[in-house]
């Protein structure tokens, strides 16, 4: 994976509450395959009934077009534990997520696939939408734990381990291999001081 540190980007404001892992990717479109499933990611909001982009949708608003982040509503990625919904997001080019809150496995999935999920308050989701609605590029700033741009500027938490594999560019398998010495290290320990629980052989 591409390693994460800063990211300096316009972004997309989606503001719409529980949007679940079914409108992130239609299970017909995953069906289709990779193209389909990126093709038509948040359909539902989108397209039309006659297949056609909305117009009104900020995914389809090319004052956008390009942007890295995307910002969205309440309890984002809930529902089925999809992984096809980060994929499809990485797809449209979206490196870092902010939301209220995230749905938890879609959370975790985030990590697998690269992307940065940045838990913040309404209000502070509230105020980099208008920075974005406005024209302005936000900056993300991973080593520092920082989002904003200006005086408008944001902490967010994130477990140290997560940081660590996107500033390095690893998935969980990596993290391992990077821990294989401490590993078998404890592994030793372990078979000196409870030598029963070690079958012969094992």
């Amino acid at each position: 994976m591409e390693p994460f540190t800063t990211l300096r980007s316009k972004a997309t404001p989606l503001l719409v509450d529980n949007v679940d892992t079914d409108v992130i990717t239609p299970i017909g479109r995953v069906l289709e395959g990779p193209k389909a499933m990126v093709e038509f990611a948040f359909e539902p909001l989108r397209y039309d009934a006659s297949g056609a982009l909305r117009a009104d949708c900020v995914l389809n608003d090319p004052r956008f077009a390009g942007a890295e982040i995307l910002l969205a509503g309440e309890n984002f990625g809930c529902g089925s534990s999809r992984e096809t919904a980060v994929w499809a997001v990485r797809g449209l080019g979206f490196r870092c997520l902010v939301a209220p809150g995230f749905g938890d496995i879609f959370h975790s999935n985030c990590f697998k696939s690269g992307i940065l999920p940045i838990d913040l308050p309404r209000g502070d989701v509230d105020a980099l939408a208008a920075i974005a609605r406005a024209g302005g590029e936000l900056e993300v700033d991973l080593p520092a734990q920082r989002i904003g741009a200006g005086a408008t500027s944001h902490l967010f938490e994130i477990p140290a381990l997560r940081k660590e594999a996107l500033l390095l560019g690893l998935d969980d398998f990596g993290l391992i291999q990077r821990r294989m010495d401490a590993i078998r290290a404890f592994e030793r320990r372990d078979r000196e001081t409870r030598a029963w629980v070690y079958p012969d052989g094992c």
